[in-house]
C-alpha cells in the first residue's frame, strides 16, 4: 500500500506540473520569455497547449480520487496543485528556459508512476 501511495503522490505532482507548464506556455507572456519578444504562439499551438494543461490537471485529479476516494482525494489534489503551482511559479522565475525540458520530463515521470502503480496493485 505504501508503493501505491507513493507512486500516486508521484503522479499526481507530475501530471500537475505538466499540466500548469503547458497552460502557462499558452499565456503570450511566457511564450515570449522562450522565444523572444513580439513571437507569439499560433492559435492552433495555443489550443493544444491548453488542451494538454487541462488534461494533466484533470489526470492528476483522478488519481487523487482513484486513490484517496472522494472526501480525502480533493484535499490531497488542492495539495498537489499547490506544489505544482510554487514550484512552477519559481522555474518561471528563474529559469524560464528550463520549462519545456521539465513538462516533457513530467509527462514521462507521470506515465512511468501511472504504469508502476498500476503494477503493483495488479501483483498485490
Amino acid at each position: 500500500m505504501a508503493l501505491m501511495n507513493t507512486m500516486a503522490i508521484v503522479a499526481a505532482l507530475s501530471s500537475a506540473a505538466g499540466g500548469f507548464a503547458a497552460l502557462s506556455l499558452a499565456m503570450d507572456r511566457h511564450w515570449e520569455s522562450l522565444h523572444g519578444r513580439g513571437n507569439l504562439p499560433s492559435g492552433r499551438t495555443r489550443n493544444m497547449l491548453r488542451w494538454s494543461g487541462g488534461g494533466g490537471l484533470l489526470l492528476s485529479l483522478l488519481v487523487c480520487l482513484a486513490v484517496w476516494g472522494a472526501s480525502q482525494g480533493w484535499v490531497a489534489w488542492a495539495g498537489m496543485l499547490t506544489a505544482a503551482a510554487i514550484s512552477l511559479v519559481l522555474l518561471l522565475s528563474y529559469a524560464a528556459r528550463a520549462i519545456v525540458r521539465v513538462s516533457w520530463a513530467a509527462a514521462g515521470v507521470s506515465v512511468a508512476a501511472i504504469a508502476l502503480g498500476l503494477l503493483s496493485r495488479a501483483f498485490i
